[in-house]
């Protein structure tokens, strides 16, 4: 009898071990074969808590290997392929990890029934196919997004065709600008301080020299990503929310901002300037959408600088929204 109980125990084991070999081999199979069309391909995962899975993608359109954070709903599989999907953009300066180290996202509750997806996109990205004066070419972050991630999760993730954006700064933009360049892509966008009027120029020094200026400062060319604001005019209204207004008409639409003026989450007597600049971008945007009769929800809450724990209060505020428009 107790040879028979040894036995059965290491039958057990073995079973398990099997099970956890072949598991992580079935992996490293997706890995291998999740391709997008241009060759973009997963080259490593790495499992970070049970609803946490970092990939690395070789991506012909950056020329390199980037990252993307998935959080997977509950039931996850990568083999049912209808998951709705929300993105989740970062900022200028930061990257794919900033919406887990900074806010609560892994822990709402509502987002236990979508899958979650939060790509790199370059400390200063702009979320565009760079210009690189007229001659394209890497890094190409739109395509990188658009094209190479959105096949990737959807070919070897679970990600169905249901999809919804959201970003902050940067990140705001990105949301906007590719609602507006690729109609149909997401089915509602939410935005953040987002940075949605790059050619607005207002009093102060405000306008495209800041954001040429902000480049600088990230040590980006300032002029490889569209260019001069003049002479290459054309490039930038291609991707300035505002200018391309007409292809968001009928898309739900939340935007949100600060006035820069010290608010409940900051020190005593702090500004932020910048987040002027920006609630005067978002107010631009938000009037002419209104003007198009499109549906725009706005939040412009008034004392509030540029940071995170107001980017958290706001993903909350619009989720609902974002929620409805995946029709979970």
């Amino acid at each position: 009898m107790r040879r028979v109980r040894v036995s059965t125990v290491l039958v057990t084991i073995l079973v398990a071990l099997l099970a956890s070999a072949f598991s992580a081999g079935a992996g490293h199979a997706r890995s291998r074969f999740v391709h997008a069309d241009d060759g973009a391909r997963v080259v490593a995962e790495r499992r970070l808590a049970p609803n946490r899975l970092d990939l690395t993608i070789e991506s012909p359109a950056l020329g390199t290997t980037a990252q993307v954070r998935l959080l997977t709903p509950d039931g996850w599989a990568p083999g049912r392929h209808d998951w709705p999907a929300l993105w989740l953009l970062h900022g200028c300066c930061g990257g794919y990890t900033d919406w887990t180290k900074y806010t609560d996202v892994a822990r709402i509750p509502s987002l236990r029934r979508v899958l979650v997806v939060m790509p790199e996109a370059g400390a200063a990205g702009w979320y565009s196919n760079w210009w690189n004066y007229g001659k394209g070419g890497a890094p190409a972050w739109e395509t990188f997004h658009t094209t190479e991630v959105r096949q990737i999760v959807e070919r070897g993730y679970g990600a169905g065709g249901r999809r919804v954006a959201a970003g902050l700064s940067m990140g705001g933009f990105g949301a906007l600008s590719y609602a507006a360049r690729h109609p149909g892509l997401f089915r509602a966008v939410a935005s953040y301080s987002g940075t949605v009027h790059p050619l607005l120029q207002v009093p102060g020094g405000f306008g495209p020299d800041w954001f040429l200026n902000l480049n600088r400062q990230q040590g980006v060319d300032p002029y490889a990503v569209w260019g001069d604001p003049v002479r290459q005019r054309s490039v930038w209204a291609a991707h300035d929310p505002v200018a391309r207004a007409s292809a968001l008409r009928g898309l739900p639409v939340f935007l949100s901002c600060g006035n820069g003026e010290p608010g409940p989450y900051d020190p005593p007597g702090v500004k932020d300037p910048n987040e002027t600049y920006f609630e005067q971008q978002n107010r631009a945007l938000a009037a002419r959408l209104g003007a198009l009769g499109s549906p725009v929800s706005t939040d412009f809450y008034g004392p509030g600088t540029h940071g995170w724990p107001y980017w958290q209060r706001e993903l909350r505020r619009s989720l609902p929204m974002l929620l409805n428009a995946l029709d979970v």
